[in-house]
């Protein structure tokens, strides 16, 4: 009589076995998952950048990059064909969940609604920004999140 209960008990303990893994498992499958949501989220926000090119045209640039130059330098993101624009005059960076201004130590300095940037500072949209006397003038297109992106 030893060998059939025997018999259940490792039947049991096999299939407890087996559920403790797949509970595990789907655990583990959950997580990456809110973890694929939340790396999605992070993403670099679209920010358009509109100014005066140096052919007296209106321009407007877009980017999802999360670093942006600005500068009389060719090779610059925005090339600013001025001679009040440093080569390297200032940059826009996305840290932290926000876009930063920081000035590259230029000789006519950077200006943000009219305000100096000596630090980095952080810019929202439609702000105004100055690179010697060029003018530059931001837009953001923020993704819009449903309700239930992190539901499971």
């Amino acid at each position: 009589m030893s060998g059939p209960i025997l018999l259940v008990l490792r039947i049991g303990m096999t299939l407890s076995l087996y559920f403790f893994m797949g509970w595990v498992f789907l655990l583990l499958w959950r997580n990456f998952k809110l973890q694929s949501e939340l790396l999605a989220i992070r993403k670099t926000p679209p920010l358009t950048i509109t100014f005066m090119s140096h052919e007296a045209k209106l321009q407007s640039k877009h980017f999802r990059v999360p670093e942006i130059t600005l500068g009389r330098d060719p090779h610059s993101d925005i090339y600013l064909e001025n001679e009040t624009v440093s080569a390297h005059h200032a940059r826009l960076n996305y840290h932290h969940g926000q876009w930063w201004l920081e000035d590259l130590q230029s000789t006519n300095g950077t200006t943000l609604n009219g305000e100096e940037v000596r630090t980095p500072t952080i810019v929202i949209g439609n702000d105004e920004i100055y690179c010697g006397k060029v003018q530059l003038k931001l837009q953001f297109s923020v993704d819009e999140l449903s309700p239930n992106t992190l539901q499971m």
